[in-house]
């Protein structure tokens, strides 16, 4: 057995799976403390289906503790930025772009030091250990308590940032956390290195929500290890999510996304996930969530490491419905004003004041939730008009996610899909499978361990096939030392794209593999 948990703004979702079958689900307000939301929710499921901690094999989270904490500018650790890449690269340096208010929340210095390569490997300078040296004395001068390291094209070469953070940690003790850009982000120099910065500005906040998290599902009795979720679909023990705790942004959606193909035995299909404030539109590959091919951006900051390609719209079930006093279509508004978390206090079916959209289903006979009497008297133009307004709003958002001119199937979860009618307009069949309101905390359940390379190859005359097959051998074996099961292993995701404006073949390759979860042992 397996419990899947998944932590929202809205709702937290717990499943207990016995393989593939759903044993026990709930949904339940997420708590301001999430911690103890968590331990809430192992209690009710133990409630609903009484079972022995002892035969849980894994406990699998998605968390936005960590999103929450950025966006919020709170519980951000002193952080430095380090980027080696001098002569060049000192036009625009460290934290250039960043919002003033998150600057100061991690006390943001940045430094720039001798180093750094070429797309081919070639140094750019040498690394210069007293340069080093002189920048760790100012970062304990100002009490900075977690550094991030970032070379030019140390995906290609990691060689430097592994250097300057053996010289940090001995002028700055184990106690002051590294990380390094070659193990977080992509190609792109200043994306990459966001990234990194954000990543070391959260590893003090990630160690206090992991021991926390672990804590509380030990105190139930669960012996079983800990997961979380990560963007790309995939799983991360609680050591690893100490070290990325950037790595769960986007572990909401994602599990959606992977919740819904195993409910719905599609593949390929496009994911509509209504919550309680917005609906999420993706598109799933294979399985996989479609990976975002542009820069990220996250609380105000550009990023280039894995996130779903996800377009989230204001429709959900605390949806605000308004009308101009005529009840046509294109003029009744559904969001993207929201009650969230407030639902049950203020819907009017719940004995509030305010018309929401889960009134509005209610009303339609599409939901069975509080107090039906509340909305009979509903004008039923209204009710029609706010119903289609929906569906149009969600047609047109997965028609803007469609890359091909091909039918592509439309799956509903999340609670709040009952919005939905069977049809889109478009002639887009609609399927909400059993269980959809929690898929999420399903997809977390089933998640895989994956392995990534993204590098740049200066490929030789001849040897394209070799350098193909080192890349995917690599990919496989980061998924087997992540802790998958290596005869599961497979690739799920391969891109090569020559890069004609540098020398030498230049050439980007991608490649993702992932496979089950290798349980009863350590990873």
């Amino acid at each position: 057995m397996r419990i899947g948990i998944d932590v929202g703004g809205t709702n937290t979702d717990a499943v207990l799976l016995d393989g593939t079958t759903v044993l026990a689900a709930n949904k339940s307000a997420t708590s301001a403390d999430v911690t103890a939301g968590i331990i809430d929710t192992l209690d009710r499921l133990q409630a609903e289906r009484s079972f022995d901690p002892a035969q849980v094999q894994a406990v699998m989270i998605g968390t936005t503790h960590f999103i929450n904490a950025l966006i919020e500018a709170r519980r951000l650790a002193p952080t430095a930025a380090l980027r080696l890449g001098l002569p060049a690269t000192a036009s625009l340096p460290p934290l250039v772009d960043w919002p003033e208010r998150l600057v100061e929340a991690i006390s943001g210095r940045s430094y720039l030091a001798h180093g750094g390569h070429e797309f081919d490997g070639r140094h750019i300078a040498e690394l210069d250990p007293d340069e080093l040296r002189r920048h760790a004395g100012d970062m304990m001068k100002h009490g900075v308590r977690s550094v991030a390291i970032s070379s030019v094209f140390s995906p290609v070469s990691n060689e430097f940032e592994l250097r300057a953070a053996e010289i940090l940690r001995s002028e700055l003790g184990d106690d002051v956390a590294i990380s390094m850009s070659h193990e977080i982000g992509r190609i792109g120099l200043l994306e990459r290195e966001n990234a990194t910065i954000i990543n070391a500005a959260l590893r003090e906040l990630a160690a206090s929500i992991v021991d926390g998290l672990s804590g509380a599902v030990a105190g139930h009795g669960i012996s079983a290890p800990l997961y979380l979720s990560q963007n790309d679909g995939t799983l991360m023990d609680v050591d690893f999510a100490r070290r990325y705790p950037v790595a769960t942004f986007a572990s909401g959606p994602t599990n959606s996304m992977r919740g819904a193909a195993l409910l719905s035995g599609l593949d390929t299909c496009a994911v509509v996930d209504v919550g309680g404030t917005t609906s999420d539109v993706g598109v799933l590959t294979h399985g996989f969530p479609r990976e975002a091919t542009t820069e990220v951006d996250v609380a105000g900051v550009r990023t280039n490491f894995r996130m779903p390609d996800v377009l989230s719209i204001g429709i959900g079930g605390g949806s605000l419905v308004a009308s101009d006093g005529e009840l046509a279509t294109d003029l009744v508004t559904v969001g993207p004003r929201s009650v969230g978390y407030r639902l049950t206090e203020e819907a009017l079916v719940f004995g509030g004041k305010t018309l929401t959209a889960t009134d509005i289903a209610v009303a339609a006979g599409r939901a069975e939730v509080g107090d039906a009497a509340a909305v009979a008297d509903l004008d039923p133009t209204l009710v029609k008009a706010a119903l289609a307004r929906v569906a149009a709003d969600i047609a047109d958002a997965v028609e803007r996610m469609r890359t091909s001119p091909d039918p592509l199937p439309v799956v509903a979860v999340g609670g709040g899909s009952i919005l939905l009618p069977d049809d889109l307009p478009g002639s887009l069949a609609v399927h909400r499978p059993d269980h959809f309101a929690v898929a999420n905390a399903i997809g977390a359940a089933i998640a895989q361990v994956g392995g990534e390379v993204d590098r740049v190859y200066a490929i030789d005359p001849g040897r394209r096939d070799a350098v193909v097959d080192e890349a995917r051998q690599e990919a496989v074996d980061r998924a087997i030392a992540a802790g998958a099961d290596p005869a599961a292993v497979r690739i799920v995701d391969f891109d090569e794209v020559p890069i004609p404006y540098l020398p030498g073949n230049a050439t980007r390759i991608r490649c993702k593999a992932v496979g089950d979860l290798r349980l009863g042992t350590a990873s």
